[in-house]
């Protein structure tokens, strides 16, 4: 058994009870356990497919075994009112359209002035943890994706919590790293280690098949 993650696009036309009908065949060929299921309802597409603008959204987290993946996706393939799908191995990524970020260290407590340090009365006493001598210590460097900053087009670092997982539905964080042109920026502006511009790549490329990113900008949209 393995966990994956299947993104349904089906016709924007179709009644809750049908959507959960068709699911119930499509998973009755599957097998497995369903694991959770997100109806995100009828949504624009990044682009139209079969002279359809708008699709029906269902994300399903299942754990299947992988040798019924072929007769499920032929079965899938052979519907008429599915629009698109997407089967991938879940990494853990949620099923909204939320990236997982790390969380922010806490920021240190302020210390009380005129308290009492430890020392010697009327002493002039060093606060707790630092020497004498000793340089303060280097602010935080800012982690995350990058944003503009304004002049001329130049990147600067995000300032927020890192990313560890990139979720390839989280279109606002992908379209941070993506030209007028919808091309994805390369490393040397991006600032990101060649790992995260890996998984970007990957993760724009399946928010395009599903058609929550386009493949260019349309400028007179």
């Amino acid at each position: 058994m393995r966990a994956y993650e299947i993104v349904y696009i089906l016709d924007s036309a179709l009644e809750r009870e049908a959507v959960d009908a068709k699911l119930e065949a499509f998973h009755d060929v599957l097998g497995g356990e369903i694991t959770a299921v997100d109806h995100w309802g009828v949504r624009q597409l990044a682009y139209p497919i079969r002279k359809s603008k708008t699709g029906y959204y269902v994300i399903v987290h299942v754990d299947a075994d992988p040798a019924a993946l072929p007769e499920f996706e032929r079965v899938v393939k052979l519907d008429e009112e599915t629009t698109r799908y997407l089967i991938v191995v879940n990494e853990g990524q949620p099923t909204t359209g939320a990236s997982v970020l790390a969380d922010r260290p806490a920021a240190p407590e302020p210390e009380d002035e005129g308290g009492d340090t430890g020392g010697d009365e009327g002493g002039d006493a060093s606060p707790a943890g630092e020497a004498e001598g000793d340089e303060p210590a280097a602010e935080p460097q800012p982690t995350g994706p990058p944003e503009f900053s304004g002049a001329r087009g130049r990147r600067r670092r995000h300032e927020g919590p890192p990313i560890v997982l990139l979720n390839y539905k989280d279109v606002t964080t992908l379209a941070r790293f993506l030209t007028e042109q919808g091309k994805i920026l390369p490393k040397r502006t991006t600032k990101v280690s060649a790992r995260f511009q890996r998984r970007l790549g990957i993760a724009i490329k399946r928010a395009r098949h599903i058609a929550l990113l386009p493949y260019i900008r349309d400028h007179e949209a």
